[in-house]
């Protein structure tokens, strides 16, 4: 079992940047891809970001791709987003998720994770 809780949300304007934390209970954390995903109001949750476990392979959506910056630090068992021109768009409760395989390799569809965190809130105002 391995339990996961998020921290850095928070209320800021276009433009701004904020840092996303995710820490990991256990001790194998090296062998698992992380990944952060987002669920709008009203919308469905959406892949935003994951990370190898070595943190060597780390694929990102479209939406994010040159803003956002995903990143380890194993020996702290954590796992962050630095989120950089944020925009209103980017407002959603964001979560990381852990997928446990003997790879450790990323992906990008939510069914691939097995363990969540409770989510932190992201709002952008514009």
């Amino acid at each position: 079992q391995v339990q996961l809780v998020e921290s850095g949300g928070g209320l800021v304007q276009a433009g701004g940047s904020l840092r996303l934390s995710c820490t990991a209970s256990g001790r194998t954390f090296s062998r698992y891809a992380m990944g952060w995903f987002r669920q709008a109001p009203g919308k469905e949750r959406e892949f935003v970001a994951a990370v190898s476990g070595s943190g060597g392979s780390t694929p990102y959506a479209d939406s994010v791709k040159g803003r956002f910056t995903i990143s380890r630090d194993n020996a702290k068992n954590t796992v962050y987003l630095q989120m950089n021109s944020l925009k209103p768009e980017d407002t959603a409760v964001y979560c990381c998720a852990a997928r446990v395989s003997l790879s450790a390799s990323p992906r990008t569809r939510e069914q691939e994770y097995a363990y969540w965190g409770q989510g932190t809130q992201v709002t952008v105002s514009s």
